[in-house]
């Protein structure tokens, strides 16, 4: 039975402040689940009060099992733990930090190292800010007394084209199951130290080259103008989903360059239950649907040599929050991108409101969404030869019966490009480009978001690289495979005038195979 307010109002209309008046009540005090004695200083979920200690080991062993059932991580292999000084990456960054600690009953067995990557050029900072940033970061990347990385997102611009294609997967341990390899790094440990040192298992001291000694120094700033090219580069992007997929896309490929260049294997990012379960929506409405299990899964092996690892996927962002509020973990908060719509701005930020207000009267939202994307396999993700992986993400090219889906229509070139270049049957300029090239070499979700970027000119220089060896390795095997079913000798080249001329593959000469190409020979999809 329903009071009515005072002013007249019926039950309907005071529901906003009735909420307010239950969430302010206050609740006898509980004890603790675990230990029983304790009073209890969180409530995780409906019926799970936890005392400050119990949840301090309920964090620890959650984060150790979910390495340690995995499997995953070899004993002495080195680790690149991806910070962005949030909350969820420094929690990472202290269980790692504490599990490689001296006093650790159960030590982590794996060698860390961290990579900050700055952002500040395309969040609005200024180079003070900038500067401050960094300051920031490096000193509180120095405290932990691991190796660590500073590098900037304008050195994105200057990455090899070889970062789009997948490394040689080689195993940690080649003929050595992981029981055996544990075994054996303890035998190593005993020998070592004989039970009194921690080597193999303490923390790393800083390494020559990659972290400084000392004080710390003041950061360097890229140079102006690789800032002024990557900012030109977002400013053309035309929403803020898109500029938020682009800047995912940068950061993973310098921390994954990072990675190969210095001999890491696996990588470590600090991606929330929460932060999944927003993402997994959203990959959805941004038409990735089938490469879920690879974005939101605790493994992502797409790029072969480099697997990213996220050991923090069942935590709550609330877990998180509470554990660095009780035991004190610094964090470095960066402002978002800026964008001028308040409403609405991104896929992003509509779909995590909504997920967020549902949690509010729902408890069991995020973990639903979260056990739901579990089920899904991530072996439809593996494409069997370079021709069907995706150019930007790497994942299959998602194109089989796309008459049938809305793939199709993505294929067709934008009225304002054909007015831009006029007719359609007339070429652009010598050397020129066209997006509707690059779009054959892009899987469903990357077109739509491709679509959204600016010109070609403006995209990051190692992509346009890629996406020319591709053109020029991946057709010219389809025209020769045509020619050897058709017999012909000279359409090879008419086929690579007829590319050149729809700034295909630009200004070259095509490959001396070319010239056994037969007539049937067609440009890539997407090209007329």
């Amino acid at each position: 039975m329903c009071e009515a307010a005072g002013d007249g109002g019926g039950c309907g209309a005071d529901m906003g402040p009735a909420r307010r008046r239950r969430g302010a009540a206050q609740s006898p005090p509980r004890t603790c689940m675990k230990c029983r004695e304790g009073s209890a200083a969180l409530i995780i979920r409906v019926g799970d009060p936890f005392c400050r200690d119990c949840f301090r080991e309920y964090f620890v062993h959650k984060f150790r099992a979910m390495l340690g059932k995995s499997r995953i991580i070899f004993p002495g292999e080195k680790v690149l733990l991806a910070v962005s000084g949030g909350p969820a990456s420094s929690a990472m960054l202290r269980q790692v930090q504490e599990g490689l600690s001296r006093e650790t009953a159960k030590k982590l067995r794996f060698i860390p190292s961290v990579i900050y990557v700055d952002e500040g050029a395309v969040r609005g900072q200024s180079l003070a800010q900038r500067e401050q940033s960094l300051a920031c970061m490096e000193t509180l990347l120095q405290a932990t007394g691991f190796p660590y990385y500073l590098v900037h997102l304008e050195q994105a611009l200057e990455l090899p084209a070889s970062i789009l294609q997948p490394g040689p997967v080689t195993p940690s341990e080649p003929g050595v199951s992981y029981k055996e390899a544990v075994e054996g790094f303890i035998q190593q440990e005993r020998q070592k130290g004989n039970g009194d040192k921690d080597s193999g298992t303490s923390l790393p001291g800083p390494v020559s080259g990659e972290s400084p000694e000392g004080p710390p120094a003041a950061p360097r700033l890229p140079p102006a103008a690789l800032t002024q090219e990557l900012l030109k580069l977002f400013e053309a992007v035309q929403t803020l989903t898109a500029k938020e997929e682009l800047l995912q896309m940068l950061r993973i490929h310098l921390i994954l360059q990072t990675a190969r260049t210095k001999g890491y294997t696996k990588v470590m990012t600090g991606e929330t239950c929460t932060r999944v379960a927003v993402k997994l929506l959203t990959n959805l409405a941004l038409g990735r649907g089938a490469f879920l299990a690879v974005d939101t899964g605790f493994k992502d092996n797409r790029h072969g040599d480099v697997m990213v690892v996220r050991p923090l996927r069942e935590y709550m962002a609330k877990e998180i929050a509470f554990y660095n509020h009780f035991f004190n973990v610094p964090t470095v908060i960066a402002p978002p991108l800026p964008t001028k719509r308040r409403d609405k701005p991104s896929i992003r930020h509509v779909v995590e409101n909504f997920l967020m207000e549902l949690q509010e009267d729902f408890p069991s939202t995020i973990s639903t969404v979260y056990r739901t994307g579990e089920k899904l396999s991530a072996d439809r993700t593996k494409p069997s030869c370079e021709s069907e992986r995706c150019l930007l993400c790497l994942c299959a090219l998602d194109l089989d019966g796309e008459e049938e889906l809305a793939l199709e229509p993505t294929l067709i070139i934008d009225d304002a490009e054909l007015e831009k270049n006029g007719c359609c049957h007339d070429p652009p300029a010598a050397g020129a480009e066209r997006k509707s090239a690059y779009i054959p070499l892009l899987c469903y979700g990357c077109r739509l978001t491709f679509k959204e970027l600016g010109p070609v000119t403006t995209l990051p220089p190692y992509v346009r690289a890629e996406a020319q060896r591709r053109i020029h390795s991946v057709y010219p095997l389809q025209c020769r495979d045509a020619a050897a079913e058709s017999g012909g000798s000279t359409g090879g080249q008419g086929a690579w005038q007829e590319l050149k001329g729809l700034g295909t593959v630009g200004d070259t000469e095509p490959p001396s195979h070319w010239g056994t190409s037969g007539a049937g020979c067609q440009p890539p999809m997407g090209a007329l």
